[in-house]
Protein backbone atom coordinates (compact mmCIF):
# COMPACT_ATOMS: atom_id res chain seq x y z
CA UNK A 1 0.00 0.00 0.00
CA UNK A 2 2.76 2.58 0.82
CA UNK A 3 4.31 1.86 -2.55
CA UNK A 4 1.11 2.74 -4.38
CA UNK A 5 0.83 6.01 -2.47
CA UNK A 6 4.36 6.91 -3.39
CA UNK A 7 3.71 6.22 -7.05
CA UNK A 8 0.52 8.24 -7.05
CA UNK A 9 2.29 11.16 -5.40
CA UNK A 10 5.06 10.99 -7.98
CA UNK A 11 2.59 11.09 -10.85
CA UNK A 12 0.67 13.93 -9.30
CA UNK A 13 3.53 16.32 -8.58
CA UNK A 14 6.85 15.30 -10.14
CA UNK A 15 5.82 14.67 -13.71
CA UNK A 16 3.83 17.91 -14.09
CA UNK A 17 6.79 19.75 -12.59
CA UNK A 18 9.15 18.10 -15.08
CA UNK A 19 6.81 18.99 -17.94
CA UNK A 20 6.62 22.61 -16.78
CA UNK A 21 10.42 22.94 -16.51
CA UNK A 22 10.87 21.31 -19.90
CA UNK A 23 8.39 23.73 -21.49
CA UNK A 24 10.28 26.68 -20.01
CA UNK A 25 13.42 25.31 -21.63
CA UNK A 26 11.54 24.78 -24.89
CA UNK A 27 10.36 28.41 -24.99
CA UNK A 28 13.87 29.73 -24.37
CA UNK A 29 15.54 27.47 -26.93
CA UNK A 30 12.81 28.25 -29.48
CA UNK A 31 13.59 31.96 -29.03
CA UNK A 32 17.32 31.35 -29.47
CA UNK A 33 16.73 29.13 -32.50
CA UNK A 34 14.60 31.80 -34.16
CA UNK A 35 17.22 34.48 -33.53
CA UNK A 36 20.01 32.28 -34.82
CA UNK A 37 18.18 31.39 -38.02
CA UNK A 38 17.04 34.94 -38.72
CA UNK A 39 20.16 36.74 -37.50
CA UNK A 40 18.12 38.74 -35.00
CA UNK A 41 19.69 40.31 -31.93
CA UNK A 42 19.24 38.28 -28.75
CA UNK A 43 18.07 40.17 -25.68
CA UNK A 44 20.56 39.55 -22.89
CA UNK A 45 21.65 41.56 -19.84
CA UNK A 46 25.29 40.52 -20.29
CA UNK A 47 27.61 41.17 -23.22
CA UNK A 48 28.79 37.55 -23.21
CA UNK A 49 25.61 36.24 -24.83
CA UNK A 50 26.51 37.58 -28.28
CA UNK A 51 30.00 36.10 -28.03
CA UNK A 52 28.74 32.69 -26.96
CA UNK A 53 25.83 32.51 -29.40
CA UNK A 54 28.08 33.58 -32.29
CA UNK A 55 30.84 31.11 -31.40
CA UNK A 56 31.50 27.96 -33.50
CA UNK A 57 30.16 25.90 -30.59
CA UNK A 58 26.69 27.37 -31.15
CA UNK A 59 26.16 25.25 -34.27
CA UNK A 60 26.10 21.48 -34.76
CA UNK A 61 26.01 19.94 -38.24
CA UNK A 62 25.29 23.39 -39.65
CA UNK A 63 22.19 23.85 -37.48
CA UNK A 64 21.73 26.00 -34.37
CA UNK A 65 22.59 24.12 -31.19
CA UNK A 66 19.48 25.68 -29.65
CA UNK A 67 17.35 23.72 -32.14
CA UNK A 68 18.59 20.44 -30.69
CA UNK A 69 17.92 21.79 -27.22
CA UNK A 70 14.38 22.66 -28.28
CA UNK A 71 13.77 19.11 -29.50
CA UNK A 72 15.21 17.66 -26.29
CA UNK A 73 13.01 19.82 -24.05
CA UNK A 74 9.90 19.03 -26.09
CA UNK A 75 10.68 15.33 -25.87
CA UNK A 76 11.10 15.52 -22.09
CA UNK A 77 7.83 17.42 -21.72
CA UNK A 78 5.96 14.88 -23.85
CA UNK A 79 7.32 11.89 -21.92
CA UNK A 80 6.64 13.49 -18.56
CA UNK A 81 3.03 14.34 -19.27
CA UNK A 82 2.02 11.35 -21.46
CA UNK A 83 0.80 9.02 -18.66
CA UNK A 84 -1.17 11.83 -17.02
CA UNK A 85 -3.19 12.37 -20.19
CA UNK A 86 -4.68 8.90 -19.77
CA UNK A 87 -7.16 9.69 -16.99
CA UNK A 88 -10.06 7.27 -17.47
CA UNK A 89 -10.28 4.45 -14.89
CA UNK A 90 -10.75 1.81 -17.60
CA UNK A 91 -7.42 2.92 -19.14
CA UNK A 92 -5.36 2.32 -16.01
CA UNK A 93 -3.37 -0.46 -17.70
CA UNK A 94 -2.36 1.88 -20.53
CA UNK A 95 -1.42 4.57 -18.02
CA UNK A 96 0.76 2.11 -16.09
CA UNK A 97 2.47 0.97 -19.29
CA UNK A 98 3.21 4.56 -20.33
CA UNK A 99 4.63 5.23 -16.89
CA UNK A 100 6.93 2.20 -17.07
CA UNK A 101 8.06 2.98 -20.60
CA UNK A 102 8.76 6.65 -20.03
CA UNK A 103 10.43 6.28 -16.63
CA UNK A 104 13.85 5.13 -17.95
CA UNK A 105 13.53 7.39 -21.00
CA UNK A 106 13.06 10.44 -18.78
CA UNK A 107 16.15 9.49 -16.82
CA UNK A 108 18.17 8.91 -19.98
CA UNK A 109 17.06 12.28 -21.36
CA UNK A 110 17.76 14.09 -18.11
CA UNK A 111 21.20 12.50 -17.79
CA UNK A 112 22.15 13.28 -21.38
CA UNK A 113 21.02 16.89 -21.10
CA UNK A 114 22.80 17.44 -17.79
CA UNK A 115 26.14 16.06 -18.97
CA UNK A 116 25.96 17.93 -22.27
CA UNK A 117 25.13 21.15 -20.41
CA UNK A 118 28.06 20.44 -18.11
CA UNK A 119 30.37 20.29 -21.10
CA UNK A 120 28.95 23.57 -22.36
CA UNK A 121 29.69 25.13 -18.98
CA UNK A 122 33.28 23.96 -19.38
CA UNK A 123 33.43 25.60 -22.81
CA UNK A 124 32.10 28.88 -21.40
CA UNK A 125 34.80 29.04 -18.73
CA UNK A 126 37.80 27.43 -20.43
CA UNK A 127 37.37 28.03 -24.17
CA UNK A 128 34.98 30.87 -24.98
CA UNK A 129 35.60 32.68 -21.68
CA UNK A 130 32.26 34.47 -21.67
CA UNK A 131 29.04 34.09 -19.70
CA UNK A 132 25.70 33.45 -21.36
CA UNK A 133 22.74 33.50 -18.97
CA UNK A 134 20.67 31.43 -21.38
CA UNK A 135 23.28 28.66 -21.26
CA UNK A 136 23.53 28.82 -17.46
CA UNK A 137 19.75 28.73 -17.15
CA UNK A 138 19.56 25.73 -19.47
CA UNK A 139 22.18 23.93 -17.40
CA UNK A 140 20.11 24.52 -14.25
CA UNK A 141 16.95 23.27 -15.96
CA UNK A 142 18.75 20.17 -17.22
CA UNK A 143 20.12 19.40 -13.78
CA UNK A 144 16.68 19.84 -12.25
CA UNK A 145 15.17 17.44 -14.79
CA UNK A 146 17.89 14.90 -14.03
CA UNK A 147 17.30 15.08 -10.27
CA UNK A 148 13.54 14.82 -10.66
CA UNK A 149 13.90 11.84 -13.00
CA UNK A 150 16.22 10.13 -10.51
CA UNK A 151 14.69 11.02 -7.14
CA UNK A 152 11.08 11.64 -8.12
CA UNK A 153 10.40 8.27 -9.70
CA UNK A 154 9.79 4.90 -8.07
CA UNK A 155 12.84 2.74 -8.83
CA UNK A 156 12.58 -0.86 -7.60
CA UNK A 157 16.36 -1.07 -7.55
CA UNK A 158 18.77 1.88 -7.54
CA UNK A 159 21.30 -0.15 -9.52
CA UNK A 160 19.05 0.32 -12.57
CA UNK A 161 19.32 4.12 -12.83
CA UNK A 162 23.00 3.99 -11.88
CA UNK A 163 23.75 1.61 -14.76
CA UNK A 164 21.59 3.56 -17.21
CA UNK A 165 23.14 6.84 -16.08
CA UNK A 166 26.71 5.57 -16.48
CA UNK A 167 26.13 4.28 -20.01
CA UNK A 168 24.26 7.44 -21.04
CA UNK A 169 26.92 9.76 -19.61
CA UNK A 170 29.71 7.83 -21.33
CA UNK A 171 27.97 7.96 -24.72
CA UNK A 172 27.17 11.68 -24.35
CA UNK A 173 30.74 12.62 -23.45
CA UNK A 174 32.26 10.57 -26.27
CA UNK A 175 29.70 11.83 -28.78
CA UNK A 176 30.12 15.46 -27.73
CA UNK A 177 33.90 15.33 -27.98
CA UNK A 178 33.55 13.81 -31.43
CA UNK A 179 31.10 16.47 -32.64
CA UNK A 180 33.30 19.34 -31.42
CA UNK A 181 36.64 17.75 -32.33
CA UNK A 182 37.13 19.94 -35.41
CA UNK A 183 35.16 22.99 -34.31
CA UNK A 184 38.20 25.23 -34.67
CA UNK A 185 39.23 23.77 -38.02
CA UNK A 186 36.57 24.78 -40.57
CA UNK A 187 37.06 24.73 -44.30
CA UNK A 188 39.72 27.33 -44.95
CA UNK A 189 39.97 30.16 -47.37
CA UNK A 190 41.88 33.38 -47.08
CA UNK A 191 39.88 36.17 -45.48
CA UNK A 192 40.83 39.85 -45.72
CA UNK A 193 43.00 39.44 -42.63
CA UNK A 194 44.64 36.22 -43.84
CA UNK A 195 42.80 34.28 -41.16
CA UNK A 196 41.18 30.94 -41.96
CA UNK A 197 37.48 31.25 -42.68
CA UNK A 198 34.55 29.98 -44.67
CA UNK A 199 34.82 30.37 -48.43
CA UNK A 200 33.02 33.30 -50.05
CA UNK A 201 31.01 31.62 -52.81
CA UNK A 202 29.07 34.64 -54.15
CA UNK A 203 30.29 37.03 -56.82
CA UNK A 204 30.28 40.81 -56.53
CA UNK A 205 28.43 43.13 -58.85
CA UNK A 206 29.47 46.72 -59.63
CA UNK A 207 27.17 48.03 -56.87
CA UNK A 208 28.71 45.80 -54.20
CA UNK A 209 32.24 46.77 -55.24
CA UNK A 210 31.35 50.48 -55.27
CA UNK A 211 29.78 50.29 -51.79
CA UNK A 212 32.77 48.41 -50.37
CA UNK A 213 35.15 51.02 -51.75
CA UNK A 214 32.99 53.85 -50.41
CA UNK A 215 32.88 52.28 -46.94
CA UNK A 216 36.66 51.98 -46.98
CA UNK A 217 37.19 55.55 -48.21
CA UNK A 218 34.88 56.97 -45.53
CA UNK A 219 36.69 55.21 -42.68
CA UNK A 220 34.05 52.61 -41.81
CA UNK A 221 35.23 49.53 -39.90
CA UNK A 222 33.84 46.00 -40.12
CA UNK A 223 34.78 44.02 -36.99
CA UNK A 224 34.34 40.28 -37.31
CA UNK A 225 35.67 36.82 -36.51
CA UNK A 226 36.68 34.21 -39.04
CA UNK A 227 34.50 31.54 -37.39
CA UNK A 228 31.42 33.79 -37.05
CA UNK A 229 28.49 32.58 -39.23
CA UNK A 230 26.87 36.03 -39.36
CA UNK A 231 30.16 37.59 -40.47
CA UNK A 232 30.22 35.04 -43.26
CA UNK A 233 26.64 36.01 -44.19
CA UNK A 234 27.73 39.65 -44.37
CA UNK A 235 30.61 38.77 -46.67
CA UNK A 236 28.31 36.70 -48.88
CA UNK A 237 26.14 39.78 -49.37
CA UNK A 238 29.16 41.70 -50.68
CA UNK A 239 30.57 38.83 -52.73
CA UNK A 240 34.13 37.64 -53.11
CA UNK A 241 35.63 40.64 -54.93
CA UNK A 242 34.02 43.31 -52.74
CA UNK A 243 34.86 41.41 -49.54
CA UNK A 244 38.56 41.75 -50.34
CA UNK A 245 38.08 45.54 -50.41
CA UNK A 246 36.15 45.84 -47.15
CA UNK A 247 37.70 47.72 -44.20
CA UNK A 248 37.73 44.47 -42.22
CA UNK A 249 39.29 43.98 -38.79
CA UNK A 250 39.74 40.39 -37.58
CA UNK A 251 38.89 40.05 -33.90
CA UNK A 252 39.65 36.35 -33.38
CA UNK A 253 43.00 34.70 -32.88
CA UNK A 254 43.86 31.88 -35.32
CA UNK A 255 42.82 29.21 -32.80
CA UNK A 256 39.44 30.88 -32.33
CA UNK A 257 39.80 30.96 -28.55
CA UNK A 258 40.72 34.57 -27.84
CA UNK A 259 40.06 38.12 -29.01
CA UNK A 260 42.73 40.33 -30.56
CA UNK A 261 43.96 43.36 -28.62
CA UNK A 262 42.63 45.86 -31.17
CA UNK A 263 39.09 44.56 -30.72
CA UNK A 264 39.43 44.42 -26.95
CA UNK A 265 40.51 48.06 -26.92
CA UNK A 266 37.59 48.97 -29.19
CA UNK A 267 35.17 47.24 -26.81
CA UNK A 268 33.80 44.84 -29.43
CA UNK A 269 31.50 42.30 -27.76
CA UNK A 270 29.69 40.69 -30.70
CA UNK A 271 30.25 39.88 -34.35
CA UNK A 272 29.81 41.35 -36.81
CA UNK A 273 29.97 44.95 -35.59
CA UNK A 274 30.06 47.88 -38.01
CA UNK A 275 31.44 51.25 -36.94
CA UNK A 276 30.22 53.98 -39.29
CA UNK A 277 30.39 57.73 -38.62
CA UNK A 278 30.71 57.08 -34.89
CA UNK A 279 27.68 54.78 -34.87
CA UNK A 280 27.81 51.06 -34.23
CA UNK A 281 25.59 48.49 -35.93
CA UNK A 282 25.43 44.95 -34.57
CA UNK A 283 24.77 41.87 -36.70
CA UNK A 284 24.81 41.26 -40.44
CA UNK A 285 23.40 44.35 -42.17
CA UNK A 286 21.51 44.61 -45.47
CA UNK A 287 23.64 46.44 -47.98
CA UNK A 288 20.90 49.05 -48.36
CA UNK A 289 21.14 49.82 -44.63
CA UNK A 290 24.92 50.20 -44.81
CA UNK A 291 24.56 52.50 -47.83
CA UNK A 292 22.01 54.64 -45.99
CA UNK A 293 24.12 54.87 -42.82
CA UNK A 294 27.34 55.82 -44.63
CA UNK A 295 25.60 58.23 -47.03
CA UNK A 296 26.41 56.24 -50.16
CA UNK A 297 24.57 57.50 -53.28
CA UNK A 298 26.05 55.24 -55.96
CA UNK A 299 24.41 52.30 -57.77
CA UNK A 300 22.06 50.29 -55.54
CA UNK A 301 21.26 47.31 -57.76
CA UNK A 302 22.83 44.83 -55.35
CA UNK A 303 22.68 41.29 -56.69
CA UNK A 304 23.22 39.17 -53.56
CA UNK A 305 20.67 38.30 -50.91
CA UNK A 306 20.33 35.74 -48.11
Amino acid sequence: MPRKKKTAKTHRFVRPLMAALAMIGAVVTAYLTYNKLTGSTTACPTKGCDIVLSSPYAEVFGLPLALFGLLAYLGMAAMAIAPLLVSRPEQSDLRDKLTRWTQPLLFIGGTAMMFFSGYLMYLLTAEIKAVCLYCVGSALLSTSLFLLALLGQDWPDLSQPLFIGFITAFLVVVGTLGVYANVNAPATADSPSNQPGLEITTQSGPAEIALAQYLKDKGAIFYGAWWCPHCHEQKLLFGKEATEMLPYVECSTPDGQAQTDVCKEAGITGYPTWEINGERLSGAQPLEELAKTIGYTGPMNFQNSL
